[in-house]
């Protein structure tokens, strides 16, 4: 489900629509949900079981598994006019804003026939060149990776093979002016595991996590160098840059300890840290540090940098504060040149998901000026509103009642008003 709020002239308007994807059109049909749901739901002898019988309708006709079977709930991106509802198990979907902001699926896109494979949630948009950038992975079978760009006008560029070993879960990447960079880390696909009762997605202990900087125009894979980057597993990379004083990638990440904590039960301790993982281009090695200082530790997930500078060097990046885990309790923004962690909480008994930032105006001098949007519900009186909080003083400026609940949620975007006028 896609929850918009749209501002006109000072005043603001809800609206909350199911994207109506292939699965989603099917089990509202049959009344019940038939499709496995790849997280929680393909464990051991019994997913193997729940696979079966999913295919097994599909040779009865009962279900028709051939145009996707993804929830598109993952994230939004806008691009070349159009908003793409994601899930990296499927093809993107198109969601178009009406003109009095109500949501209507315009169906699965493969932008004009040139996309045949699904896309990761995360792609990247350039802010300079406008170039979107992305990945895929297969769990089946090689290339287990690929990369692949969209200019501007939606043209695609040629698949760019990427060698890994084993299929690797890559939900988010990074760019910066000149380089993707594209992790590798220690989350992977072994479906034999389900025969053995275990979860298809494990932590492989033996691996170790490495980064591979390939230039954005790359034709080829050949020209990769990879780094590897040790005791380090990021769900998300919240930006990148280049430093060509030292001749260093520099990559912000949050760290998660144990990798395999949202995908399976864990009796080790939870910890998020944010890190800067600094990769050396010419001596091959890597280090990582955490920003914030180990007496002020707390697990930040979720957020974002200024969009604006996207691939650049950033000094500020707001994130989720998920405490207590699950749950986010507020959001953090962080200096990453003095560590200093400033807090915004929700107040008592209310939640929310992940912060957005909005720049005030695209020319602001400051890197800072600008909104933080956020959803918040309230569990104890049950309402849910947006609250709009000024990202330079942390001070609530407007609060947007909603008149329905917003589950927490995963990810956000903001379009202006004039992108929705060029909306296809």
């Amino acid at each position: 489900m896609v929850h918009a709020v749209r501002f006109d002239n000072g005043s603001a308007s809800y609206a909350c629509r199911f994207t109506e994807t292939n699965r989603f059109v099917q089990e509202r049909v049959l009344g019940r949900p038939v499709f496995p749901k790849a997280i929680g739901e393909l464990h051991g002898h019994s997913g193997i079981a729940r696979l079966l019988l999913f295919y097994a309708r599909g040779l009865c006709r009962l279900v028709d598994h051939s145009q996707g079977t993804g929830v598109a709930n993952a994230g939004l991106v806008y691009f070349n006019g159009r908003l793409l509802a994601m899930s990296e198990d499927d093809l993107p979907y198109h969601v178009r804003i009406t003109p009095s902001g109500d949501l209507k699926t315009v169906g699965r896109y493969d932008f004009d026939g040139q996309l045949n494979s699904s896309m990761i949630a995360h792609p990247k948009v350039d802010p300079v060149s406008g170039e979107f950038f992305a990945l895929s992975y297969n769990t089946i079978q090689k290339p287990y990776l690929k990369y692949f760009r969209f200019f501007p006008d939606g043209k695609k560029s040629r698949d760019v093979e990427i060698t890994v070993d084993q299929p690797t879960m890559v939900h988010d990447f990074a760019i910066t002016e000149k380089f993707v960079v594209i992790p590798d880390q220690q989350m992977v696909f072994k479906l034999p595991e389900m025969v053995r009762g275990g979860s298809p997605v494990i932590h492989d202990k033996n691996k170790r996590t490495r980064f591979g900087i390939l230039d954005k125009n790359a034709s080829d894979a050949s020209c990769i160098r990879w780094i590897e980057a040790p005791d380090c597993f990021s769900f998300h990379f919240w930006n990148a840059w280049e430093e060509p004083e030292t001749d260093e990638v520099v990559v912000l990440g949050s760290c998660m300890t144990p990798p395999d904590s949202i995908f399976n039960e864990s009796g080790e301790s939870f910890k998020i840290v944010l890190s800067e993982i600094r990769l050396n281009l010419k001596t091959g090695k890597s280090t990582r540090r955490p920003i914030i200082a180990e007496s002020e530790q707390v697990n930040l997930e979720a957020g974002m940098v200024n969009r604006n500078l996207l691939g650049r060097k950033t000094q500020y990046v707001y994130l989720a504060l998920a405490e207590p885990w699950p749950k986010v309790s507020g959001f953090v923004k962080v200096d990453l040149s003095t560590g200093e962690a400033r807090k915004y909480v929700y107040g008592e008994e209310r939640f929310g998901g992940e912060p957005l930032f909005l720049p005030r105006n695209p020319n602001s001098e400051k890197e800072d000026d600008g909104y933080i949007l956020a959803f918040v519900h309230d569990e104890k009186a049950w309402k849910s509103e947006l609250q709009i909080v000024n990202s330079m003083t942390l001070e609530l400026e407007a609060t947007v009642q909603l008149p329905s609940r917003v589950p927490y949620g995963f990810h956000g975007t903001f379009i202006t008003s004039k992108d929705l006028e060029m909306q296809v």
